[in-house]
């Protein structure tokens, strides 16, 4: 009997077996470098080292793409059409946001729901600063990994090492974070403030009733 995954194995196990699926071959390590946030390829080798301790897949060392299913005829309990999004908790300063370490648990999703492309995160929201645009506090917001917004976008922003979901604002002096809510005031970004960041652009939210 196999041993069962965590949630982060899981969800590279998936995405391994979402790629053979749809176009016949595993995906690089760099690929999931990138669609999971890993910071190094060592992190990459060592979940796929600990699938193939758990009699998942085998990999083949000579190959950039020697990544099998161990029972390739036996569909994996989760549906292809799910997608595993990552909800990321405290952010440690200069980390990416999707550093294992900063990963708190997975969604699972359905993939009609989320967008076509890119790399999403998700994040949980404390307090009622953005109430007039719907989100409530304790709701998830899904995001896409961008670095870059427009104005009007919803973004969350990394200041420090804490993580925020505000609206977004250039001006000649910097950027305005604008809350949504007439309680708060706008936080004040000064142009080049090296602890400010674009996490990603909020895309979606989830709320459980």
């Amino acid at each position: 009997m196999r041993k069962p995954l965590t949630a982060r194995q899981q969800a590279i196990m998936n995405f391994v077996a979402e790629a053979i699926r749809h176009r016949g071959a595993p995906p690089t390590i760099r690929e999931i470098m990138e669609e999971f946030g890993i910071s190094s390829t060592n992190g990459v080798r060592s979940t796929l080292a600990a699938l193939e301790r758990k009699g998942h897949i085998r990999r083949h060392a000579r190959l950039s793409r020697g990544i099998e299913l161990v029972h390739q005829a036996e569909p994996e309990p989760l549906s292809s059409e799910l997608v595993h999004v990552p909800v990321v908790g405290r952010v440690a300063a200069g980390e990416p946001i999707l550093a294992e370490q900063n990963i708190q648990s997975t969604l699972q999703l359905d993939r009609s729901l989320l967008p076509a492309s890119g790399t999403l995160f998700a994040l949980r929201v404390r307090g009622d600063s953005m109430v007039d645009r719907g989100i409530l506090d304790g709701d998830v917001v899904l995001a896409r990994q961008q670095e870059h917004a427009e104005r009007g976008d919803i973004v969350v922003a990394l200041l420090g090492d804490e993580a925020t979901v505000k609206g977004f604002a250039p001006d000649p002096d910097g950027i305005r974070l604008l809350p949504a809510n007439p309680a708060y005031s706008p936080i004040i970004v000064p142009r080049g403030d090296p602890g400010f960041s674009i996490a990603g652009k909020v895309v979606g939210l989830v709320r459980r009733y």
